[in-house]
Parts: C-alpha cells; structure tokens; sequence
C-alpha cells in the first residue's frame, strides 16, 4: 500500500549523499543499479576494518550483525533514492531533514549459510516486500560469487528526525 504522503526521487553522485553514514560505519562502497523497489550493491571485505581484525585474530570473517548493516544501509540508500518524503535531502547537516531515513526497526530473518573473508566481494541485492505508510518490509540475499551466504528479512520506517535526536 503506497504512502498517503508525497514522495520524492533523488539521484546523487555519491553514496554519502544517500545515507548519514560515513567511514568508518559507511559499509556500501558501490550501488550498481537502483530500481522502483529494488537495488544491488556492493562491499568489498578489507582487512583493515576494525570489526575484521578483531573477529577472529587468525581466522578473520566479516560479523553477521556487519552484514546485517549492509543490508540496511542499502535499503536506506534505496528509501532515499526512491521513497523519500522530502523534496530537498541533505546528509552532509545533520539536522538539516525533517525526517530519518531506513531506521531499522525490525529484523525477521538472518540466516547465515558461510563466511565473508578479506577480499571478498559481496554483492547485495535488497528488494521492498511491502509498504505499509512509513514501514517498509525488506528482503535480501548478499552473495560472494555464486554462493548466497546470507539471507535476511527486516524492517526499516521512515520516523521524525527529532525522535532520531531524543528531542
């Protein structure tokens, strides 16, 4: 069901003109296609990543919660690029949009069926389920290579940036 509110479509030349989030938390370093309800992305593992040295020291695998932000940083990308109520967006001021975008407020499903290494390259491809005014349900595959390592389901809603603040 579509929002009763307007929505507006944004294209921007950078991920950071999507998302909030910056380095070292911004974990999509590439959108390859942003559809209607749909987008692919990607991540390239580093060994350098604070959460990859530390898990596990001589066995190193990217977490299943950092995959988990990964999925959601590109359902937020695509609520910003697709579903935002905002005519003007603007995430380089952080108090500058009336509304926060993709906030997760629900995770269904994550099933995990292998690991993300250093140099990996994992390819993400979110799609919106269903659309219940500012909640949105979510489903998405990250694969490396040809094998699906992670499957998951969650929600994401679009709330007032002052709760986001605690004002």
């Amino acid at each position: 069901m579509p929002t009763s509110s307007p929505v507006f479509q944004h294209r921007f030349d950078n991920i950071e003109d999507y998302l909030h989030h910056r380095e070292p938390y911004l974990l999509v370093h590439e959108i390859v296609e942003i559809q209607d309800r749909q987008i692919s992305t990607r991540h390239t593992v580093s060994d350098e990543a604070d959460f990859i040295r530390g898990h596990f020291p001589g066995a190193h695998i990217m977490p299943g919660a950092m995959m988990q932000e990964l999925s959601t940083q590109s359902a937020g990308i695509l609520l910003a690029a697709n579903f935002n109520p905002m005519e003007t967006y603007n995430t380089h001021d952080p108090l500058f949009n009336e509304f926060a975008l993709g906030v997760l407020v629900k995770i269904k499903n994550a099933r995990y069926r292998g690991f993300a290494r250093p140099g990996d390259v994992l390819d993400v491809v979110v799609r919106i389920e269903e659309q219940i005014g500012d909640v949105f349900d979510f489903s998405c595959l990250i694969q490396c290579g040809e094998t699906g390592i992670m499957r998951n389901s969650f929600q994401l809603s679009n709330i007032e940036s002052k709760l986001l603040q605690g004002k």
